[in-house]
């Protein structure tokens, strides 16, 4: 993990993705990984890294502040992470997989409309199609 707050770092990671997600947040946190093999050639990485990213987001809530995982165009073909990556001197054995940008929201939080509990959990399996 990497925590920015050098505001022409900032700047120039902001420039690396080409987005206005986070343009005005005063700190960022790069996520890092690597595909190291745990065992008999099975690699946790992902699982790890999300983890350590829901874990995160859920500690800037509770210090008062907001923020929004930022994956998708960051792993996409275009490299933007590995721009990213670049301008942090992290070597090429790592992957910058996600930035987390942190600061105080602009806007309230809008929250979306979600299929009913009984939806989208069940127990003791999957329930059969009516």
């Amino acid at each position: 993990l990497i925590a920015v707050d050098d505001p022409a770092l900032l700047s120039a990671l902001r420039g690396a993705i080409g987005r206005t997600v986070g343009d005005t947040a005063p700190a960022m946190i790069c996520v890092l990984t690597r595909g190291i093999i745990a065992y008999r050639n099975r690699r946790f990485n992902v699982q790890d890294y999300a983890a350590a990213i829901q874990n995160m987001l859920l500690a800037i809530v509770e210090l008062g502040y907001q923020s929004c995982w930022v994956e998708g165009h960051i792993t996409d073909e275009d490299r933007l992470g590995r721009k990213m990556a670049d301008i942090l001197g992290v070597p090429e054995e790592y992957e910058l997989v996600c930035m987390l940008p942190v600061g105080r929201a602009k806007e309230g939080l809008k929250h979306t409309e979600k299929k009913p509990f009984e939806e989208r959990a069940w127990f003791n399996g999957f329930p059969a199609e009516k």
